[in-house]
C-alpha cells in the first residue's frame, strides 16, 4: 500500500506512490511505460501539490490553493500524469479530466448549455453544501471553434472566465494541460484569459527539449 491513515489523515509513501503509478501506467499505456528521471523534478512537484502536502508544496512554489497548468511540448506525458496521479486520490477528491476537442464538439452539439456545464454546474449539490468539482481540461488549444447553429464561439474561453468568477466566489479549482506557451494562450484566447489563468493556476512546465515519449 502506498499510503497508510493516521488520525483520519492520509500519509502517503512517495516511493512507493511512484511504485503504485508506475505499475498503473504499465496497466494503461502498455508495458513500455516507465518514469523518466529527468522528469521527476516535475513530478515531485504534481505529487506535493495533489496530495497537499503543505511544505513540500511552498518549497515547490507552488500555492495550494490554486489549480495546475502542466505545461510543455507534444508527447511529453502531460495527459498521462495528471490521469495517473488522480489515482492517488479518493475517489471524492478526485478530479475529472476532460479533453478540450471533446468539449468543443460538445459546443456544436448542444450550444451554450456546454459552457454552464463546466462551470456553474460544476459542483456538487448536498444538504446544507455546495462543493466545487475539479476538472482538468486536457490539451487546451488542440479543439476547434465550432458553430452551432451559425453562431461561434470560443467556448474554452467562455468556461474558462466562467470558471475564474468560481474560483474567486467559491474557491472552484481548474486544472489544464497544453502545448502552448503564454504568448500562444493570449493570441488564441485573449489577454484577458492569459491574466485569469494566471491569477488561479499554478504553472509547471516540461522543458522545451522533452522528447516525445511515443515515439
Amino acid at each position: 500500500m502506498f499510503y497508510s491513515i493516521t488520525n483520519n489523515q492520509i500519509i502517503y509513501n512517495y516511493e512507493k506512490s511512484l511504485e503504485f503509478i508506475t505499475q498503473k501506467g504499465k496497466e494503461i499505456y502498455g508495458q513500455h511505460f516507465e518514469l523518466k528521471s529527468e522528469d521527476m523534478p516535475i513530478i515531485r512537484k504534481l505529487f506535493a501539490y495533489i496530495i497537499r502536502d503543505k511544505e513540500n508544496t511552498i518549497n515547490e512554489g507552488l500555492d495550494p490553493n490554486k489549480g495546475v497548468m502542466l505545461c510543455g511540448p507534444i508527447g511529453a506525458g502531460k495527459t498521462s500524469l495528471m490521469h495517473l496521479m488522480r489515482l492517488l486520490l479518493p475517489e471524492n477528491k478526485s478530479y475529472q479530466i476532460k479533453s478540450c476537442r471533446d468539449i468543443s464538439f460538445e459546443f456544436h452539439k448542444d450550444g451554450y448549455d456546454v459552457i454552464h456545464r463546466y462551470s456553474r454546474k460544476s459542483f456538487a449539490i448536498s444538504p446544507g453544501n455546495k462543493i466545487p468539482k475539479t476538472i482538468c481540461f486536457d490539451d487546451l488549444g488542440a479543439e476547434q471553434n465550432l458553430k452551432h447553429f451559425g453562431n461561434q464561439c470560443n467556448v474554452l474561453s467562455e468556461i474558462l472566465l466562467s470558471r475564474y468568477d468560481l474560483f474567486i466566489s467559491d474557491g472552484l479549482i481548474t486544472h489544464i494541460t497544453t502545448n502552448l506557451n503564454a504568448s500562444e494562450i493570449e493570441n488564441q484566447y485573449g489577454a484577458r484569459v492569459r491574466s485569469r489563468l494566471r491569477e488561479m493556476l499554478n504553472v509547471i512546465s516540461f522543458p522545451d527539449e522533452a522528447k516525445d515519449k511515443r515515439k
